[in-house]
């Protein structure tokens, strides 16, 4: 359902005007009811969100002055989980450490996996221009087991270096699968990503799909536009507004990782695969408790 957008200008149009407190609600509730059903999303998600139903207008202060700042007041007044919006941005570099043995152990057999890729007949990766956007996408990654490359932007050399040193370890066909914008820098990045891979593991079997943002995707998913920065040296050879990833909603996004990834794996292989890596974890509990007895 859409709601009409709070006013943010007077009556000539050049200059805002403070919204009101029942205004200010509308657009708390609105950020609310988004990220209760989309979540974890990116900030700048929600602000398409929001922009898509009609509760605040397409512009930089709108972003900034409305969602950014009433997100974050929201967040720290309890009024809405702090892990409904995503942040990879910021972490802390920390070696494992434990309190005892059994503590080791423990830890071990809650966080055992076998490993997926082991036995199969392809490698997968998922490929993301941002950070935030990272962080609706990792869940997806996690549970399949499947590395997320965040390149930021332009990857540096040592970063391809490096993924295409563990591609080519892998001895068997690759599948990339790419996030990223839809604007001047953010179509050439997957084709320069691409390009060193090729180079750098040439003996290796790679198959490179941008999967999002699409120019197809744009009317798909009603997806909202931005106008492109004129100040992007290949501006001049982009034609039409951008689109940031961050517009397809949270879901699709993590539908689109899913669809790319479960084709590669055998159901049966799967099957078997958990049941020993439960028959695996018991043993690694039941280590646990007898070194707690002992």
């Amino acid at each position: 359902m859409s709601i009409a957008a709070p006013k943010t200008t007077s009556s000539c149009g050049s200059r805002p005007t403070r919204r009101t407190k029942v205004e200010i609600e509308i657009i708390k509730a609105a950020i609310y009811t988004s990220l209760e059903a989309e979540h974890p999303a990116t900030v700048r998600g929600l602000f398409y969100a929001l922009v898509s139903s009609g509760v605040i207008p397409k512009t930089e202060a709108a972003y900034k002055s409305t969602v950014v700042r009433l997100a974050g007041e929201m967040r720290k007044a309890g009024e809405l989980p702090y892990w409904w919006l995503a942040d990879n941005t910021r972490w802390m570099r920390k070696p494992d450490s434990y309190d005892s043995v059994e503590d080791a152990l423990t830890q071990t057999a809650q966080l055992y996996r076998r490993n997926l890729w082991a036995d199969a007949d392809a490698y997968v990766e998922v490929w993301s221009e941002k950070d935030a956007i990272s962080g609706v996408l990792v869940d997806i990654t996690a549970a399949w087991n499947v590395p997320l490359m965040v390149t930021r932007g332009y990857p540096s050399i040592t970063f391809l270096h490096l993924a295409a040193e563990a591609i080519r370890a892998k001895r068997k066909p690759v599948f990339l699968y790419y996030f990223g914008d839809l604007d001047p820098s953010g179509v050439h990045i997957p084709v320069h990503v691409e390009k060193e891979i090729r180079a750098a593991a040439p003996a290796v079997e790679v198959h490179f799909e941008r999967v999002a943002v699409t120019e197809e995707q744009i009317e798909e998913y009603g997806l909202q536009t931005r106008p492109t920065k004129k100040t992007d040296s290949r501006s001049k050879s982009f034609v039409g507004e951008s689109v940031e990833v961050d517009a397809i909603p949270p879901s699709t996004l993590r539908a689109l990782v899913e669809g790319r990834i479960s084709p590669h794996v055998d159901p049966f292989q799967l099957a078997a695969l958990e049941a020993a890596e439960e028959s695996e974890r018991r043993s690694l509990q039941l280590l646990a408790r007898m070194w707690r007895e002992s």
